[in-house]
C-alpha cells in the first residue's frame, strides 16, 4: 500500500492577538472541511487568563466555533507530511463570526469591489533575533558589526534567514527580498505584491514558518516593535493600490490628480488617531511610534519621504502605491489591513479634505502638529471614539479588541525594560 505524499491537514485561523490557532486533522485530497474550536479562545489573553471580553462567550457555556476551509485554499506546507490551509470562522449556528479578522478584511475588500476596485497589497516585516542562554535569559542574535543591508554569514552566522528562506520558497511563498535592517540584530523580511486577503495570508503563515524554523535553530524571532530600548522600532509596512475593472492601477498618475488616491490619503489622515489602537496595538508599540523616529507618528502624508506615516511612492504608472508606516506586527495583519482599507474607503467615499502635504524633514522640524496617543490606553479612547472606523471594520470585532487590549494595558501598566519586553517577546 503507497504511503500518501501527505498524511495530516493543519488548521489554521487567527484570533484577535495574531495568534495562529489551529489543529492537525486527517488529509483529505480535493475535500473541503472544518474543525471545531471553543468560542472562549477569544477571552484568552497572552498569559492564558480566562476573561469574558465581549464576545468570547467565556459565562455563556463557552460554546464552539467552526473554522470552514476549502480543498482549493489547501496548501503546501513547511513541515514533512503536513499540508496547511486557513479557514473562516463560524459561530455554532453557522453564521459568520463577527470576530473574525480574516472575516473582516474580506468585508473590506467587497466594500472596495462593490466600488469597481480590486485592493493590491504588500507588507514589510521586521523583526530582531535573540538567542536564549541556559539560565532563560535572552541575548541579540548574530554579529554588533553588521550594518543596514547586510547579508550573509557575519549577519547571520548560523544561516537562519537561510533555512527561512528555503523552507519559505519550498512551501511555495513568493519572497521579494530578505536583509538586515538599520540596526543590528534586526531584519527585513518582504513578500510580493499580491491581492489583499492571498498577500495576509501569506504573511500570516510566512511569519509563523519564520518563528518556527527560527527556534529549531535555537533563535527566538520576534516581530514585536521595540525589543532593545536603544535601538530602533520594528514596524509592519503596509503598502496598497487599487486594481480597476480593466486590470490597471487606479492610482496611476499620482496624488494631484488621483481624486482615489487623495481620498484615500485624506482617510487615513482624518482616522489617523483611531488606526493606532489598532494597527499599533501593544504597550510596546508607544515606545516605537515616537517624534522623529521614522515611524508613522505624526498625522502627515508625502511623496518619497520616510519622515512621514502616509508615504506615496514616486512611481506614478503601474507601480503606484501608498505605503503606511505606522503598524507594527504586534498587530494582527488581518485587522491591520482591513482598517487601512476601511479608512481609505471612508475618505474617498465620504469625499474627506485632504490636509496639505507634509515639507519639513521630521527629524528636527515638521508641519504636522498632530501624533498618536502617548500610551495604549489612550490610543484604545481615540479608536472607541472613532465610531465610523469602528463600524467600518466591525463593531463586534472592536469591541472585543478594545477589552482585551485595555485588561493589557492594565497587566503591563508597571513594566518596564526586560520586564516589558519578556512580557511580549514569546508571542510576538
Amino acid at each position: 500500500m503507497a504511503i500518501p505524499q501527505y498524511e495530516r491537514l493543519r488548521v489554521l485561523f487567527s484570533d484577535t492577538l495574531g495568534k495562529a490557532r489551529g489543529k492537525y486533522v486527517p488529509w483529505r485530497a480535493g475535500q473541503d472541511g472544518a474543525a471545531r474550536f471553543c468560542r472562549s479562545l477569544y477571552g484568552v489573553t497572552f498569559e492564558r487568563e480566562l476573561v469574558p471580553f465581549p464576545g468570547s462567550c467565556v459565562l455563556e457555556n463557552l460554546p464552539d466555533l467552526e473554522v470552514q476551509y476549502r480543498a482549493q485554499d489547501v496548501r503546501d506546507g513547511w513541515d514533512a507530511g503536513t499540508r496547511v490551509v486557513l479557514g473562516d470562522q463560524f459561530d455554532n449556528h453557522s453564521k459568520p463570526l463577527g470576530l473574525d479578522p480574516r472575516g473582516a478584511l474580506k468585508r473590506a475588500i467587497a466594500e472596495w469591489q462593490a466600488l469597481g476596485y480590486t485592493p493590491m497589497v504588500g507588507i514589510e516585516l521586521e523583526a530582531y533575533a535573540f538567542v536564549e542562554q541556559a539560565d532563560g535569559s535572552l541575548v541579540p542574535y548574530g554579529r554588533q558589526g553588521s550594518h543596514v543591508y547586510d547579508t550573509g554569514a557575519f549577519a547571520d552566522p548560523l544561516g537562519v534567514m537561510d533555512a527561512i528562506w528555503d523552507k519559505a520558497a519550498a512551501a511555495g511563498f513568493q519572497i521579494d527580498s530578505m536583509n538586515t535592517e538599520y540596526d543590528a540584530f534586526q531584519w527585513e523580511l518582504t513578500l510580493r505584491y499580491d491581492e489583499a486577503l492571498r498577500a495576509v495570508d501569506d504573511i500570516f503563515l510566512f511569519r509563523v514558518l519564520a518563528r518556527e524554523e527560527a527556534i529549531r535553530h535555537g533563535v527566538v524571532l520576534t516581530f514585536m516593535p521595540k525589543p532593545i530600548l536603544e535601538s530602533g522600532g520594528s514596524g509592519l509596512h503596509v503598502n496598497f493600490s487599487l486594481r480597476d475593472a480593466q486590470g490597471q492601477n487606479a492610482f496611476a498618475g499620482g496624488v494631484e490628480g488621483n481624486a482615489l488616491m487623495r481620498g484615500c490619503v485624506a482617510g487615513l489622515m482624518h482616522h489617523h488617531q483611531g488606526l493606532a489602537g489598532l494597527v499599533a496595538p501593544t504597550a510596546q508599540s508607544y515606545l516605537r511610534l515616537q517624534p522623529a523616529s521614522l515611524s508613522g507618528y505624526w498625522q502627515n502624508w508625502a511623496v518619497d519621504h520616510r519622515g512621514v506615516t502616509v508615504r506615496l511612492s514616486p512611481e506614478t504608472g503601474a507601480g503606484a502605491r501608498i505605503e503606511h508606516r505606522m503598524p507594527d506586527a504586534g498587530a494582527n495583519p488581518y485587522t491591520t489591513v482591513a482598517a487601512i482599507l476601511q479608512a481609505a474607503r471612508l475618505g474617498f467615499t465620504q469625499n474627506y479634505a485632504l490636509q496639505d502635504a507634509e515639507t519639513a524633514d521630521c527629524l528636527e522640524t515638521n508641519d504636522a502638529k498632530q501624533g498618536v496617543a502617548d500610551s495604549l490606553l489612550e490610543a484604545l479612547d481615540a479608536l472607541e471614539a472613532d465610531t465610523a472606523l469602528v463600524e467600518a471594520v466591525g463593531s463586534e470585532l472592536v469591541a472585543n479588541h478594545l477589552a482585551a487590549k485595555r485588561h493589557e494595558a492594565e497587566r503591563t501598566a508597571a513594566l518596564e525594560g526586560d520586564e516589558l519586553r519578556d512580557f511580549y517577546i514569546r508571542h510576538i
